[in-house]
């Protein structure tokens, strides 16, 4: 039976028992395998299309094709070809979490709930919410890339709704804990004792200070320069170091050429991972959970302390926004008992300044009445 204009065809191909659907979209005819032999589930194909075409969800037999995993693969390409520093986080994410999740769906199946039930799961597993942010935002940038290329892959982004983090680090190392790992490092190697140093001085991440080379460290000038580029804003810096920095430093880089790396372990061979080592030296100082990060919040309270001006602080550690910044320069619990020892200090001199003002008033006005006494 001939069908009514505009509700498309269903027809077989020429030496072919497989079904195949017809329908036009803006005048043109578009054809395409429904993949079956039954006529039955072959309309209900046609009639799908149909459907999305009048509500405008169309998206084509092309890309109702398009798998994740292919999304993945240009997210990949993109943060090797920009050279970005964070390209072995984004595989580890995809790998080790998003794959396994998405990894069988196309981009189509790819909605909210099924987010939700990806959120879900990961808290289940123990997974903190700002590691599942991290997880979602590789996800949004795979659906915001592959909306963007030409032709675009995908004519939808699902709603991806980020987590409130409550997890943010508020370690600190107070003064007093420094001697004490200053000698527990030192113990390790003079690596780790020289890498503590800088990162308790500047803030500097741990991924800057193995990536330093001799040619960076000026001994004559007294300063160290991150180049523009190798830094996680891309910002090149500029320091003048302490005494103690120089004197660990020149060590460090004695006897090495230019191209050499200035962290090194006693058999010549650079730092590329020390999480053990810096364990076992937190442990040994009575500082077990401290992290290697946390001597940024450190540098950036220690830098306020001592007067140094906002704008100033965050050029030094490389933070790029003010808001990102506030985060670090946290105030520590000794700085609130300073600041309220501070406070109660100025309320008593105030209240024996006015103590004494009464009294004063009270004397003046005493020896006016036994003047006018008769």
């Amino acid at each position: 039976m001939k069908r009514p204009r505009g509700t498309g065809s269903v027809f077989q191909m020429k030496g072919s028992n497989i079904l195949w659907i017809k329908y036009h979209r803006n005048g043109k005819a578009i054809r395409e395998s429904a993949h079956t032999t039954k006529v039955k589930e072959a309309e209900k194909l046609l009639r799908e299309r149909l459907a999305a075409i009048s509500t405008g969800t169309y998206v084509g037999p092309k890309l109702d094709k398009m798998r994740i995993p292919e999304l993945a693969e240009d997210l990949i390409r993109e943060y090797r070809i920009n050279g970005r520093k964070s390209i072995d986080d984004l595989e580890a994410r995809w790998r080790l979490h998003l794959n396994p999740f998405f990894g069988v769906l196309r981009a189509v199946e790819v909605t909210s709930q099924l987010v939700a039930r990806y959120i879900d799961a990961r808290q289940q597993e123990g997974a903190e919410n700002a590691t599942i942010n991290r997880e979602l935002a590789v996800l949004k940038r795979m659906f915001n890339l592959a909306r963007q290329s030409t032709p675009p892959k995908v004519t939808a982004i699902p709603h991806i709704a980020m987590l409130r983090e409550d997890n943010i680090r508020t370690g600190f190392l107070e003064s007093k804990q420094h001697d004490s790992l200053a000698a527990a490092t030192g113990k390790i190697g003079l690596w780790l004792r020289a890498m503590f140093e800088v990162g308790y001085t500047f803030g500097w991440r741990h991924e800057e200070l193995l990536a330093l080379r001799v040619r960076q460290v000026n001994l004559s000038a007294g300063t160290i320069r991150l180049e523009p580029g190798t830094t996680k804003n891309d910002q090149g810096r500029e320091v003048s170091m302490t005494l103690p920095v120089k004197a660990l430093l020149t060590q460090c880089v004695h006897d090495k050429a230019p191209d050499d790396y200035v962290f090194t372990r006693e058999d010549g061979k650079p730092v590329h991972a020390f999480r053990g080592a810096w364990a076992n030296a937190c442990e040994a100082a009575k500082v077990p959970s401290l992290l290697f990060h946390d001597l940024r919040r450190t540098a950036a309270r220690n830098l306020r302390r001592a007067g140094v001006a906002e704008g100033v602080i965050m050029k030094i550690g490389g933070w790029k926004t003010r808001s990102v910044f506030e985060r670090y320069a946290i105030v520590s619990q000794s700085d609130i008992r300073d600041a309220m020892a501070k406070l109660e200090a100025g309320q008593q001199r105030d209240n024996a300044e006015a103590a004494q003002e009464q009294k004063s008033v009270e004397e003046q006005f005493g020896q006016s009445l036994g003047r006018i006494t008769p």
